[in-house]
């Protein structure tokens, strides 16, 4: 896999406050024409734009990740509320980071999730490519985008 850089361009603000606010997404692979979701607790770090989840290595959504990195997936809100609707797609890669960087994003994994230290599993790591913010409540279809440069 690549490595990525340290630090990575950052996305709008109102995207990086509603990445850190939420607990779950649903992350999309494919590979072999096969495509498969799975939902996995997450932390974002918004010093590296990444996110950060725990999975084994013998899932279906892993194991199809090591064959083809390129990966998708949604956020939404914990609480949805009709009419105030919000939520994040994105693009990116799964990668494996420098070990500064692996340090830093488990521990901020580990702060969000503690008992996840007590779990089987390893460290997996998205590089963000692309996010849509669909935010309702700044107006109707109010969407905000961001690439990597």
């Amino acid at each position: 896999m690549e490595q990525p850089t340290s630090k990575q361009a950052r996305p709008d603000q109102l995207i990086a406050s509603f990445f850190k606010a939420q607990t779950v997404f649903t992350l999309a692979t494919s590979a072999h024409d096969q495509p498969y979701c799975s939902t996995c607790f997450y932390a974002y770090s918004e010093e590296y734009n990444m996110l950060v989840f725990k999975s084994s290595e013998h899932t279906d959504h892993i194991q199809q990740a090591l064959l083809n990195n390129l990966v998708g997936g949604s956020v939404l809100p914990d609480k949805l509320q009709v009419g105030k609707i919000k939520g994040i797609q994105f693009k990116g890669k799964l990668v494996e980071p420098e070990s500064q960087c692996l340090s830093d994003l488990k521990k901020t994994y580990y702060a969000k999730y503690p008992f996840a230290l007590a779990m089987g599993g390893e460290i997996w790591i998205i590089e963000l490519s692309w996010i849509k913010f669909t935010d309702n409540t700044l107006g109707f279809g109010k969407k905000i985008k961001w690439e990597r440069p």
